[in-house]
């Protein structure tokens, strides 16, 4: 029986979006590879070569938060280069020693997560994350801009943060509500590249449905894509996002 082309259409769609999720999530144990690696060498760059990083969690599954072990006849001052040094490692957690649950409030700032997406916003009403002509590979013009926006939403973990994949009007609004979910999640795969955890991240693709107030739905300037914190839990000092000596 031949298939209809709007079935074959979104049955393609959603194949997609499942594969483009799943690809992102597979790049998880790669990047932890390189986070031990990373720390490794930040480790032996602070002098503190006996040590060992953990990026393993409860239950043995991945964690970018690692416990740090066999410092233990180190002296305080070394241990807390060694445990701020792991953690300015970019996409790595907070840090903690394996030998004790004492930690000493850290110097950075905690900031709300709303301010993130203050910050996302300011970056894209400049600049926009672009894509190839009809399809979901991003532009690797946009690179440093992706760069940027998972360094302004850093601070917002533990929050649900929503992309969300826009197009304008013109097509078939079947393809382009495929598009626009293809790309919403290119660009969560992206994030995850770039060290934000993939289980605060929701992708949503809802092609032409919600124009840019005052464009006509045929302007380009409606493809994009929309950034928005749906649940907030504001980072607090605790023991693994404040490293010190103990």
């Amino acid at each position: 029986m031949p298939i209809r082309p709007a079935l074959a259409l979104t049955a393609g769609a959603v194949l997609t979006a499942a594969l483009a999720v799943t690809g992102a999530r597979v790049t998880t144990p790669a990047l932890l590879e390189r986070f031990e690696q990373d720390a490794v060498a930040a480790i032996a760059a602070a002098g503190g070569t006996p040590v060992s990083p953990d990026f393993r969690g409860l239950g043995d599954l991945a964690s970018r938060h690692p416990t740090l072990s066999g410092g233990e006849a180190m002296d305080d001052a070394l241990r807390e280069q060694i445990a701020r040094a792991i953690a300015a490692v970019p996409g790595v957690g907070g840090v903690r020693w394996a030998d004790s649950e004492m930690k000493a409030q850290g110097n950075e700032p905690v900031f709300a997560p709303l301010h993130c997406q203050d910050d996302v916003n300011a970056l894209l009403k400049a600049r926009s994350i672009r894509f190839d002509e009809g399809r979901s590979s991003i532009d690797a013009g946009s690179r440093q801009l992706l760069d940027e926006v998972a360094a302004a939403l850093r601070p917002c973990l533990g929050s649900i943060i929503a992309i969300t994949g826009h197009t304008n009007g013109t097509g078939n609004e079947a393809a382009n509500l495929a598009l626009s979910q293809e790309r919403a999640d290119a660009v969560l795969a992206a994030l995850i590249a770039r060290g934000i955890p993939d289980e605060g991240l929701r992708s949503v693709g809802v092609g032409s449905a919600r124009p840019v107030i005052g464009l006509l739905p045929e302007d380009p300037a409606n493809r994009r894509i929309e950034f928005s914190v749906v649940a907030t839990v504001p980072l607090q000092p605790t023991p693994i996002d404040t490293p010190s000596a103990r």
